[in-house]
């Protein structure tokens, strides 16, 4: 992967909203490489690996080391190190920022062919929330961060934001995620994630850019996991 995409491009905007760039010396531990960390969060959701587990791998696999650009004996970033990269990249909104940068680069080297977009959805389920009826009225109307103010620990595990739908008559709890994909590549170039009970046809004008709601005769594949496939044809 490496030799096709120069993860470099990413380093300015990782290093703008995560560095300190204030620190009045050089006291402490040296920053882990930014980019080096980025790819790390590739290969933890690639390979589906637990915090835990990505340090463990990284020392164990030669093709994780090349991948990362790192030697046999070097210091390689601990569950923690990961843990807390993920959530700073999570809470400072950067993931949209670096996923817009990728696609550019994506068009810039002609691997996104925009001659055909298939949408494809799914469902992430979300931990059922086991709440009251005065409850569930208040997160319905929008009022759930006012809830458990007085009990911290039980409020971080409580999911306001979830929500039910029910699909060819499958009952799923959580949330909705559509793909806007290149038919030909199969590479990704828009993505929205919304609670599960939100219509597609909501989201589908999000996912279509300008470029492709102009170009006659588009066609756009809503495909479901689920086996749910509606085709739209001449877009204008």
């Amino acid at each position: 992967m490496s030799k096709v995409i120069d993860f470099d491009v990413f380093r300015e905007s990782l290093k703008s909203k995560l560095l300190n760039t204030n620190k009045k010396n050089n006291a402490g531990a040296k920053p882990y490489n930014v980019v080096i960390l980025f790819k790390i969060l590739i290969l933890h959701r690639y390979y589906g690996l637990g915090d835990s587990q990505v340090e463990y791998q990284i020392l164990d696999r030669t093709s994780f080391k090349t991948f990362l650009g790192l030697e046999t004996g070097d210091k390689v970033p601990d569950e923690k190190t990961v843990w807390s990269f993920k959530e700073r990249i999570t809470k400072t909104g950067l993931v949209e920022e670096l996923f817009e940068h990728f696609v550019v680069f994506l068009e810039e080297k002609e691997l996104i062919f925009n001659e055909g977009q298939m949408v494809d959805t799914s469902f992430t389920v979300a931990l059922r929330q086991r709440n009251t009826r005065e409850e569930n009225k208040k997160i319905k109307k929008g009022e759930g961060d006012n809830l458990w103010n007085d009990k911290p620990n039980k409020k971080k595990y409580k999911d306001i934001d979830a929500r039910w739908t029910k699909k060819n008559g499958e009952t799923f709890y959580g949330y909705k995620n559509q793909a806007k994909v290149d038919t030909k590549s199969k590479l990704i170039n828009t993505y929205t994630v919304k609670e599960a009970s939100v219509h597609d046809s909501q989201t589908l004008d999000v996912l279509l850019t300008a470029k492709i709601k102009t170009k006659s005769y588009t066609q756009i594949i809503l495909k479901q996991r689920t086996n749910n496939i509606r085709l739209l044809k001449n877009m204008k």
